[in-house]
């Protein structure tokens, strides 16, 4: 199904009957990927899966956004469909705008999986070093961007110009005045191998939310579904 919301047609599904359940994906990824958990959850939850914009079948966004522009998209998108205090679910980049809605929503509970919020300023690594100095001599600004189709993440190389520019902006951001902001029960789900988002990060979201616990599966960055199994009892046990 699409929904048009300012000007942006956002892909959705909804199915099931119940308490309502928000599901978002990580980076790159789409409806699909949530498809696990929120076939699980149906028999008890309705439950709505949508392609953030720039992925799956949604609109690209036109201009650069922020977690903040994401999370009013949400807002507005919840208002629309009429869905009262969701438990919210967010894997990687769907957790990050997670936390910026449950800190300014109503919602019931929020469970993360492998969602990174605190930005942690570490030595960039040599070659990102190297780039940040060709761009910035005279005549050299083109060749920079061509280098970063090479030497940047995965994510980076696969994505549009446009959603490169969202990319660096959401990843830079530091979302740990949200999360402090939460009050609701709150599930930290995290693989304890996971590259992308490592543990460490969730211990220290651990300490500054008000009432939040972690459970650490063995895993990656997908922790959540290569235990789908036992992910699924705790979230029926939660929700």
């Amino acid at each position: 199904m699409k929904i048009k919301i300012d000007n942006i047609n956002i892909n959705y599904i909804q199915y099931g009957e119940g308490k309502d359940v928000i599901l978002l994906h990580g980076w790159g990824q789409n409806i699909q990927m949530m498809r696990p958990i929120g076939d699980n959850l149906q028999n008890r939850c309705r439950v709505t899966i949508l392609d953030l914009p720039g992925f799956g079948e949604s609109d690209e966004p036109q201009e650069l956004w922020t977690i903040s522009d994401y999370s009013n998209m949400l807002e507005k998108l919840v208002k629309e469909l009429k869905i009262k205090k969701p438990v919210v679910i967010g894997h990687s980049f769907g957790g990050r705008v997670a936390i910026r809605y449950s800190a300014r929503n109503p919602i019931e509970k929020l469970v993360l999986f492998g969602s990174p919020c605190i930005r942690v300023n570490e030595k960039l690594p040599l070659s990102t070093r190297i780039l940040k100095g060709l761009k910035k001599l005279p005549g050299l600004n083109q060749i920079g961007e061509y280098m970063k189709k090479y030497i940047g993440s995965r994510d980076y190389k696969a994505a549009s110009p446009m959603m490169r520019k969202i990319l660096v902006e959401v990843v830079n951001e530091d979302l740990s005045k949200y999360a402090r902001e939460i009050e609701e029960p709150t599930l930290l789900i995290w693989g304890e191998n996971d590259t992308e988002a490592p543990l460490n990060d969730a211990k220290e979201l651990e300490k500054i939310m008000i009432d939040a616990a972690l459970i650490i599966l063995p895993g990656t960055h997908y922790a959540y579904l290569e235990n789908l199994n036992r992910v699924i009892s705790i979230l029926n046990n939660f929700i």
